[in-house]
């Protein structure tokens, strides 16, 4: 064979996958599953924008995860945005589209979270959590929707939690704005859909990220409690969460908007 006719498998996948040609934003991926959703994407061929929170740690993450993506002929970008504040939505969306072009999909899943009993959280706990993770949602699709719309292929997929339909204790915010997703989900696929934008939700179960081991340091007690409620046996990671992302960002999935989609191990049946 000549070398100068060979191709290695990844540079088949960005020119061949299912999303080849297309440009994403993907919110809180610094790492975990935005970090896993953007890896995924790059290999299916899009140009990835890779949105991290304005913080030195998150940024160095992103950025060696960018080099990562480029080092495979991807195109890649890390861009900081604080979520909590408006202007900044905007520009993070305006930055997204000149880096990697116009906008087809839409990942929004950075989220602001802490574990507080109810009545101690404060009041600005809370809008920060509900400005992060709900109404960025929305502020992220309005920045977007002119691409979304104009491309033919327009794809968001929120993510939600399986807090939601457990109802457990300790984040009432983080869970109350979940719960709002939901709806957000819901009602803005009716809003979208005349214009050939849709609007999906992944609801996570347990995942294993960098996060849960920040919180729950000890690996077999995270274990013995989250297998003990799923129908399967083992842990799940950013891995297991990738495959509904691509498939909601492609052309696999044209009909299906609307819906909220459990990846949870067999946890809860929404």
């Amino acid at each position: 064979m000549s070398v100068a006719n060979s191709e290695t498998s990844s540079e088949v996948s960005v020119r061949d996958g299912r999303l080849a040609g297309r440009a994403a934003l993907v919110t809180g991926a610094s790492r975990g599953i935005g970090a896993a959703v953007a890896r995924a994407f790059a290999a299916e061929g899009a140009a990835v924008a890779i949105a991290h929170e304005p913080h030195p740690e998150m940024a160095t993450l992103a950025e060696k995860l960018a080099a990562e993506l480029r080092g495979t002929d991807a195109t890649a970008v890390a861009l900081g945005a604080d979520l909590a504040d408006s202007d900044a939505v905007d520009a993070l969306v305006a930055a997204a589209r000149q880096e990697v072009g116009r906008l087809d999909v839409v990942v929004a899943n950075a989220a602001a979270t802490s574990r507080t009993p109810w009545r101690e959280i404060g009041v600005d706990d809370w809008g920060r959590v509900m400005d992060v993770n709900l109404r960025a949602t929305w502020l992220l699709a309005r920045a977007a929707h002119p691409d979304l719309a104009a491309g033919g292929h327009g794809s968001i997929i929120t993510v939600t939690s399986v807090m939601v339909a457990t109802g457990q204790a300790g984040s009432l915010h983080y869970t109350s704005s979940k719960a709002g997703i939901v709806g957000l989900t819901r009602a803005l696929a009716r809003e979208v859909g005349p214009d050939g934008v849709r609007v999906n939700a992944v609801m996570p179960g347990a995942i294993r990220t960098e996060r849960e081991e920040e919180l729950v340091p000890d690996a077999d007690e995270a274990f013995a409690a989250v297998t003990a409620v799923q129908a399967l046996k083992r842990r799940g990671t950013a891995a297991d969460l990738v495959g509904t992302f691509v498939f909601l960002a492609s052309d696999d999935s044209s009909f299906i908007t609307g819906q909220v989609i459990n990846v949870d191990g067999g946890w809860v049946h929404w």
